[in-house]
């Protein structure tokens, strides 16, 4: 065989082993990730020949199922109050997959997860039809219902968590949308809702509780308070600079308080003081004299810069860095680009309520066989000590006095010590800020942490987190309280 003959002959081996090792690969080694990639249709018809399983609330009402039909497709996916908890369940859709916890637990709901081998080899010897397990949820009706009509539609989100736990309690977000319109068997009507969906400039399909941050606004004051009581320098009533305007470094422009107001004697204030009334000044004086790395460091201690995963991934809430002392002084009243997501800031009240201990947030309480045997479990698990018990017994004093005689006295509940903090955040030239609330609740034995931000203070020029974010707070640790013995 001549030299040429013999290259081609090499070239044309090489081409057909590397097209055996690619069949394999794709065969093989992918096949988990190419039958469990959301836009596997093939893979969602399959699954529509079984009954997929419940997802359930912690009381028990079951919120997603799957009836019996005639067509084609032989189970039909159903959405009890469907807008209520669809930041929760997600969609189960045959044009355009899953999401939420119909995307993270899908292995479960589907029945194909490797902890149901048991069932699926009984099914293979009796012949039965195979079904999926439940998905039981940590999530309390009574306080998520109550926490979507607080909201009455408005641009926002609530986020309630069991502070001793991480267990989240309520995950509402609004506008929101139906997933039955979407998980219909009728092509033409699904395509036209998620278009009409995608399109809705109220963007009803953004879970604004996960994945949507904003500038937190004077709640990142509790992190700023953290910061400086952690450092052994201060403590409630330490003395601190509080002018009537706070001029930035190296600049001509200064830092106002809110309307104009003053702090203290429009000098000096107490730390407690600060907090109580929110002193703009006085925290961006502390901020510059702790500096942007303290402030960072408390920020990260309690989840900012990484993600929590519930099992759906939160974006990530953000402390910026290479700060200079201007920005740092904006940033430690939680603007400059400091960015954080409602789950991170009812976890940051969370942990002070928690002595100072920061939970894994966590929305899934058990996943259930077929046969009602629990598969797992969910046990709640420490992240970190984000302050010590001593720090956090401090700040909870200094939040009850916010409620108590300072800008949150609008939350105060009869016969419940209530701690809390609210946030009127700057966002963009022109626009209402945004409205926050965080809070928890009996402050000297929380059972509940909430956190509420409206988006621009629902339309209102003169909006506060006072004003707009702190009736809905109020109304989701009633919810609560009304429940606990």
């Amino acid at each position: 065989m001549n030299k040429p003959i013999r290259r081609v002959a090499i070239a044309c081996m090489l081409l057909f082993a590397a097209l055996l090792v690619n069949a394999n690969v794709v065969q093989f080694a992918d096949a988990k990730n190419l039958r469990d990639k959301p836009g596997n249709t093939r893979n969602l018809y399959a699954q529509y020949d079984r009954k997929r399983g419940d997802i359930v609330t912690s009381t028990g009402e079951t919120i997603a199922s799957s009836t019996p039909t005639t067509d084609t497709l032989k189970y039909l996916r159903t959405y009890t109050n469907g807008p209520l908890y669809a930041p929760v369940t997600g969609i189960y859709s045959i044009e355009y997959g899953a999401t939420n916890i119909e995307a993270a637990e899908n292995s479960i709901l589907a029945g194909t997860d490797d902890r149901l081998f048991v069932n699926q080899l009984s099914n293979l010897i009796t012949g039965r039809t195979p079904q999926g397990g439940s998905v039981v949820l940590t999530i309390d009706p009574t306080i998520q219902d109550a926490a979507y009509k607080a909201l009455a539609g408005r641009k926002g989100a609530v986020v309630a968590v069991d502070p001793s736990t991480g267990a989240i309690l309520a995950l509402v977000s609004t506008p929101s949308y139906d997933p039955n319109l979407l998980s219909s068997h009728d092509v033409k009507q699904i395509d036209a809702t998620w278009k009409s969906e995608i399109s809705n400039p109220d963007n009803p399909m953004l879970d604004r509780a996960l994945s949507q941050t904003y500038p937190p606004g004077s709640t990142f004051k509790l992190i700023t308070a953290a910061a400086a009581l952690s450092s052994g320098q201060y403590n409630p009533q330490t003395s601190i600079p509080a002018p009537n305007v706070l001029p930035y470094p190296n600049s001509t422009k200064s830092l106002p308080n809110y309307a104009g107001e003053s702090c203290g004697d429009g000098k000096t204030t107490t730390l407690m003081d600060a907090l109580t009334i929110s002193c703009n000044t006085a925290f961006g004086s502390l901020g510059e004299t702790l500096g942007a790395e303290k402030l960072q460091r408390q920020a990260e201690a309690f989840g900012f810069d990484s993600t929590f995963s519930i099992p759906m991934k939160s974006a990530q809430s953000v402390f910026p860095s290479n700060l200079d002392p201007a920005q740092t002084i904006q940033s430690a009243i939680g603007q400059f680009d400091v960015r954080a997501t409602p789950l991170q800031m009812a976890m940051v009240v969370a942990a002070i309520a928690n002595g100072g201990t920061l939970m894994k947030p966590y929305l899934v309480k058990q996943l259930v066989g077929p046969n009602l045997a629990v598969i797992d479990t969910t046990k709640p698990t420490e992240i970190r000590q984000a302050i010590s018990s001593q720090v956090a017994a401090q700040l909870t004093a200094m939040m009850e006095n916010v409620v108590n005689k300072g800008t949150g006295t609008t939350i105060r509940i009869p016969n419940v010590q209530v701690a809390g903090k609210t946030g009127t955040a700057e966002n963009a030239p022109g626009k209402p800020p945004h409205a926050w609330f965080v809070a928890f609740a009996p402050a000297a034995q929380p059972k509940i942490a909430v956190a509420v931000v409206v988006e621009n203070g629902g339309g209102k020029n003169d909006a506060t987190g006072a004003t707009v974010a702190g009736p809905i707070a109020k109304a989701v640790l009633q919810a609560d309280l009304a429940e606990q013995p």
